[in-house]
């Protein structure tokens, strides 16, 4: 159910791929200054719901309404124009820019500020992300975790009200995944917030105050990161992931 004050209320949504049922009848709600955990086995959904809320795919079936209007039918240009923004799992940056030059074009075409607006907003993009030093470095020089942090400095620059996470902690370090937590907490500080997938549970816990657990395209578990990962229903999605050889997060 949709809730008053929401900023992104999405409901009954359902996807399907040809037969399979991805997701089915969710019901996702974020408010001003969430920071959510989104976990479940491989296949779950999770990727999908994100793909759906941001406008890189359609819904079959539901409604999304972000900041109290229904997007359900917008692109995702234009869901991220309003302040939706989002990182993918694997950081795609343009390898022949800078990372200044990628920003810009963040800003510029997903944000659709120009101008010297376009120019501060990247700066403070860089600045949070911890990247002012590397501005005029080519991407294709990055390792992964520069590429990560790239990847969302180039989301920050869109200017953003609300984060979509994919795995962005994915093939790092313990001391790297650190120093993206610290960022994550800094956008969240600024008021930005996160919606966040990520099979490093240890990591997550980090920075949310709500966790959703998924299987099977239906949301099972919502609460606290403690009340979650206690229920015996996600215990039994996980368990019964391994026991079909399916790997689990």
């Amino acid at each position: 159910m949709a809730e008053a004050g929401a900023l992104l209320a999405a409901t009954g949504l359902s996807k399907r791929f040809n037969a399979l049922a991805v997701l089915d009848k969710v019901d996702f709600t974020v408010r001003p200054g969430d920071a959510i955990g989104i976990v479940g086995p491989n296949g779950a959904g999770k990727t999908t719901l994100l793909n759906v809320l941001s406008g890189a795919i359609a819904a079959n079936a539901g409604r999304i309404a972000f900041r109290g209007e229904d997007v359900s039918r917008l692109d995702a240009a234009e869901r991220c124009r309003r302040g939706l923004g989002r990182s993918h799992q694997i950081p795609r940056p343009f390898a022949g820019m800078t990372v200044f030059e990628n920003l810009l074009v963040a800003a510029r075409t997903g944000g659709g500020v120009h101008g010297q607006a376009a120019y501060r907003r990247c700066l403070g993009s860089l600045e949070l992300s911890g990247m002012l030093q590397l501005a005029n470095r080519r991407a294709a020089t990055l390792g992964l975790l520069d590429r990560k942090r790239l990847e969302l400095a180039r989301a920050l620059a869109t200017g953003p009200v609300l984060l979509l996470l994919d795995e962005i902690g994915g093939g790092l370090t313990d001391a790297e995944a650190a120093e993206l937590v610290g960022i994550i907490r800094e956008i969240r500080a600024r008021g930005i917030a996160i919606v966040w997938i990520e099979h490093i549970v240890h990591v997550l816990v980090q920075v949310v105050e709500r966790m959703v657990c998924m299987d099977a395209g239906r949301v099972i578990a919502d609460g606290t990161p403690e009340e979650v990962l206690k229920s015996a229903a996600v215990i039994d999605a996980y368990l019964g992931a391994a026991a079909h050889g399916h790997p689990v997060g």
